[in-house]
């Protein structure tokens, strides 16, 4: 049996490197980016996750040559917003602030750059709907810490998930990397699923 074409993933999540084991895709190194991630001034929620996405696999591309190189990026929009990651619990705070009781949009970015440079771009929105938060709620969740380092304050995969009443699209866009629009890319791109 013959090796399988290299897959680098440019990221630093180790919540999108589980996700892509799940469907039993395992990149032969993972190597982040290390971009400037901040909004262009005006940039909608959607377009910003694409363009870091495109970025990101850009940059690692260029350190790999002859491998495949998969890159992703997730932002949270509440309207034109985009929601920070959020790096302390006043983030966290002021992010579940403004989530309960409302609609969000995750937007899931993903670029996939095969060994001879061609290029594919996939956008995936998924709708979350979050319950109305107590103030004795939003302080469990600020306490556990869940929230930190995650796009928006929360993480659906852990104690989140209680606090989320409806969720309209992709499950995995919401963890980090959209499962059923990776594997269309890589299988298209001709990187073996096995």
């Amino acid at each position: 049996m013959s090796e399988p074409p290299r897959l680098v993933l440019a990221s630093a999540s180790p919540r999108r490197l589980d996700l892509l084991q799940q469907i039993g895709v395992v990149p032969s190194c993972v190597d982040p980016a290390d971009i400037d991630e901040s909004p262009l001034a005006r940039e909608l929620p959607g377009s910003h996750a694409a363009r870091l996405a495109a970025a990101k696999a850009v940059r690692v591309a260029a350190r790999h040559e002859g491998a495949f190189v998969l890159a992703a990026d997730t932002v949270v929009g509440c309207g034109r917003r985009i929601l920070p990651k959020a790096e302390s619990e006043a983030d966290v705070r002021a992010c579940l602030a403004l989530l309960s009781g409302r609609r969000h949009r995750v937007h899931g970015g993903v670029t996939l750059i095969a060994p001879g440079g061609r290029q594919w771009h996939r956008l995936v929105q998924t709708v979350v709907i979050f319950n109305r938060l107590d103030t004795e709620t939003t302080d469990g969740y600020v306490a556990s810490g869940e929230g930190l380092g995650k796009a928006g304050g929360y993480a659906i995969q852990g104690r989140a998930a209680a606090l989320i009443r409806w969720i309209g699209g992709s499950y995995s866009n919401v963890v980090g990397l959209p499962l059923f629009e990776v594997a269309g890319l890589l299988q298209g791109a001709g990187y073996p699923l096995r």
